[in-house]
């Protein structure tokens, strides 16, 4: 199975909108996603410090629940972070959860707004425009490159 390493804030709905947009963004994920059903949702927002996996599941259609299967760990938590990702708190914690869940040689895809949390020119990072978060166009981009991966 594939991993989907997803960010809420600036991917699902624009960075520092009103709440009443949260989420806003999250029906074009979703399309994606049931185009592309090879792929488990793990959660990377910083929203799995303040709800639990279940709350945060319970925010995709009943369709897509069953995909969302866990929680990146804390960065501050981890243990043995290799010398090349120090310094780059979301793809460390991505790694952790790929070695810890024996996925280290499946494919995968972070999805997020902050290039800064991921080594330069990753390959496996999927950048969003967070002043907009997920459009159509950027959508149809993540479409076609998650069958590439």
């Amino acid at each position: 199975m594939r991993t989907l390493f997803l960010d809420f804030d600036g991917v699902l709905h624009p960075e520092f909108c009103h709440e009443s947009r949260h989420f806003s963004c999250l029906p074009l994920l979703e399309a994606v996603l049931r185009q592309v059903s090879a792929y488990d949702v793990v959660v990377t927002s910083t929203w799995r410090h303040q709800y639990p996996i279940e709350v945060l599941r319970d925010r995709f259609s009943s369709d897509i629940q069953p995909r969302v299967i866990g929680v990146t760990p804390r960065f501050s938590r981890l243990e043995d972070v290799p010398d090349v990702l120090f310094g780059y708190e979301r793809e460390a914690e991505c790694n952790a959860w790929l070695r810890d869940n024996g996925r280290v040689l499946a494919p995968w895809l972070a999805v997020d707004d902050r290039s800064w949390l991921f080594r330069p020119f990753n390959p496996f990072l999927f950048l969003v425009d967070g002043k907009t978060g997920l459009t159509a166009p950027m959508a149809d981009a993540l479409a076609e490159r998650l069958r590439r991966v």
